[in-house]
């Protein structure tokens, strides 16, 4: 049996990280190729994850403002699902999920660490866990268990102390991952945000850096080179593009020149923005080609919530002709990419059409690595593989409905609220003043046209269903709040 340690060193360059495989018994072999170009049963991982972008924010999903040629490459190389969904519709939650394969209310991690109480509202929220318990096993632990490397690079935010840190959830090797949602920006401290200093103590700052998702790819790249012969695991989980919207110059200015009054898409910095993601993106493909990886890697792309629309000051995105952003559980705030590349698909260059959800990934990745879910372990997952799809996406799938739990409220304009996707319905349940909205998303994308009035028998089937499922995972839920100020509900 092969034992795993990591050892961490902090110095003046970036983060060193050696990995020391010690052989209890001579001559053992953990379940991987001899060699990078070898035949193997254990393909590598690859998880792209981007913070706070939209279902419209790529070419293939329809932008005709944002420039994303590498992730539009990875679309028709592989599968691209339209009703894709995060689990939830801000970023913390929707990581839990995928690190767990639960929906954010059955492990209570339903707002973003540390969230915001919104004292003197309507209703009070409840408390929730403002961290990923280390008891969960882990998307991570499940393949470092079966001889995988695992390595996080980028955001974690998911836990304020390191213990609740990637190191300690069953990576080896972390690379920016710690308490913040979002880049350093302290002026008090010279931190600038995706410009260095980056002030991130799982990052230290090298000469040369110029951006900090430039960074994170050059971080990956660096881990692929020295890989060896082991399989792996490798989280890429950018900050961009969350705020604060900061690109280079010249990116800028080019998206400045093809700003048109006719896209509903015009914030040349955001487009930046995206532009550099793509381009890491493309960075590390081109690595897992150069170092013979890419024929042996499944590379899955997708984003935590839908993008941010931003103020009446401020525009940073928009999500036409879907309904809200981030925040939100209309589709703007939860409807997102997801792509899927592997060499065994049969189909390429497809679309599928099934709705599908974040906690989907941890059971869809083990599957594919022919790995078992250890349920003696994982408990109960909400997750369903995606296998079949991937090999049919036109074909059937067993699953009733997908679910949401909100019971927090958030600058946006979001209230308490929860919802299911049953078909081509949506019920949304919000608990001010205990209201339904129910939308067929098929014929109404944009949530416009609430037919709860027209459609008794469905909305009464799809409430037993969310009601039910609400009391399956025992979803803590919001109570009156006796501080009540029509004035002060604001204030958070």
């Amino acid at each position: 049996m092969v034992k795993k340690q990591s050892i961490f060193i902090y110095g003046k360059a970036a983060l060193v990280v050696l990995t020391v495989l010690i052989s209890g018994i001579a001559g053992c072999q953990t379940p991987q190729s001899e060699t990078k170009t070898g035949e193997s049963t254990q393909p590598n991982v690859v998880l792209f994850y981007v913070d706070d972008l939209g279902w419209k924010d790529l070419s293939s999903y329809g932008s005709e403002f944002y420039q994303t040629p590498n992730v539009d490459k990875l679309a028709a190389e592989g599968i691209a699902f339209t009703n894709a969904y995060a689990a939830c519709n801000v970023c913390s939650p929707s990581r839990a999920s995928l690190m767990t394969g639960k929906y954010p209310a059955r492990i209570n991690v339903t707002d973003w660490i540390t969230g915001w109480k919104f004292p003197y509202a309507k209703l009070n929220v409840p408390d929730w866990t403002m961290y990923l318990d280390t008891a969960h096993y882990t998307l991570a632990e499940a393949f470092r268990d079966e001889g995988y490397t695992t390595a996080h690079i980028g955001k974690w935010h998911l836990g304020e102390e390191e213990v609740f840190w990637p190191e300690n959830q069953g990576f080896d090797i972390n690379v920016g991952g710690w308490k913040k949602g979002s880049p350093n920006r302290n002026k008090n401290k010279g931190f600038n945000g995706y410009f260095p200093p980056f002030g991130n103590p799982r990052l230290e700052d090298k000469p040369g850096d110029n951006y900090l998702t430039d960074r994170l790819a050059q971080e990956a790249c660096r881990f692929l080179e020295n890989t060896g012969d082991s399989p792996f695991y490798l989280n890429l989980w950018f900050y961009s593009v969350h705020t604060p919207l900061q690109a280079e110059k010249a990116k800028i200015e080019k998206y400045k020149s093809l700003v048109d009054s006719s896209y509903y898409q015009q914030n040349p910095v955001y487009a930046a923005m995206v532009e550099h993601m793509d381009l890491a993106i493309g960075k590390v493909v081109e690595k897992l080609k150069s170092e013979d990886l890419f024929e042996n890697t499944i590379i899955l792309f997708t984003s935590d919530n839908g993008g941010l629309l931003g103020n009446k000051k401020r525009s940073v995105t928009n999500n036409y002709p879907l309904r809200e952003g981030k925040g939100h559980s209309y589709e703007g705030g939860v409807r997102v990419p997801f792509i899927v590349y592997a060499p065994s698909l049969d189909e390429k260059n497809k679309k599928c059409d099934v709705p599908v959800i974040t906690p989907d990934i941890y059971p869809t990745l083990l599957d594919l690595c022919n790995i078992p879910i250890r349920k003696d372990l994982t408990g109960e997952i909400d997750g369903k593989s995606l296998r079949t799809l991937l090999h049919n996406p036109e074909g059937s799938f067993s699953r009733e409905a997908v679910y949401w739990h909100y019971p927090h409220y958030h600058i946006q304009g979001a209230t308490p609220h929860s919802a299911i996707r049953k078909g081509d319905y949506k019920l949304i349940h919000f608990y001010e003043n205990d209201s339904f909205e129910l939308y067929n998303l098929i014929e109404d994308i944009g949530e416009t046209n609430n037919v709860i009035d027209e459609e008794v028998s469905i909305a009464a089937q799809m409430k037993m269903d969310l009601e039910e499922w609400i009391e399956n995972v025992d979803a803590q839920m919001p109570t009156v709040n006796n501080e009540y100020n029509p004035q002060k509900r604001n204030k958070h």
